[in-house]
């Protein structure tokens, strides 16, 4: 049984939470994040610590209530730090280039694809085989670098395609071999 709920959360110096009912804010160097939270979950801010309480132990609130915390940490992770992102385009003829806020990427279609820059995110190509997306709040930088993933995703026979830094692809033996 998981007990991240339980755990207290201190609060980094430069970061300011706010609670207002069930709406906490996020105040940090790098950003402001809301969110709106469960109302049977209660969030106590006291001397920079934040604990997530729960009213009962039925499934619900337990799950709601280690949730409710990963969500809160990874609000004030996000707005002190920041996440990041970064991919890894394989393939003879595949990159990608950044053009004003639009990324076009070559991916061996017969055309290529745009990808804009979100409210929010920050999309960077330090290399043409290399893209990495940034921001403070971590469920969009993922959805993010999941959709530049999915325009061609690793293929297991030759490996090409866009893939995570660091992403393993199992690989698989053509016809040929025996």
């Amino acid at each position: 049984m998981s007990r991240v709920g339980f755990k207290i959360l201190e609060i980094p110096e430069g970061v300011e939470v706010k609670q207002d009912g069930n709406i906490v804010t996020v105040k940090g160097p790098k950003g402001e994040l809301t969110r709106t939270f469960h109302p049977d979950i209660t969030i106590k801010i006291e001397d920079n610590v934040l604990t997530v309480e729960r009213p009962s132990d039925n499934k619900e609130h337990r799950a709601l209530h280690g949730t409710t915390r990963s969500l809160i940490g990874n609000m004030v992770e996000g707005v002190h730090k920041g996440y990041e992102k970064s991919l890894e385009i394989t393939g003879v003829g595949y990159r990608a280039t950044k053009q004003g806020d639009k990324v076009i990427i070559n991916a061996g279609y017969s055309h290529p694809v745009e990808v804009e820059q979100r409210e929010g995110i920050e999309i960077e190509v330090p290399a043409n085989t290399k893209v990495t997306v940034k921001g403070i709040d971590k469920e969009l930088v993922g959805a993010v670098a999941a959709n530049i993933r999915a325009i061609r995703p690793p293929e297991p026979y030759k490996g090409k395609g866009i893939r995570y830094e660091g992403e393993y692809v199992r690989r698989k033996e053509g016809k040929t071999a025996k």
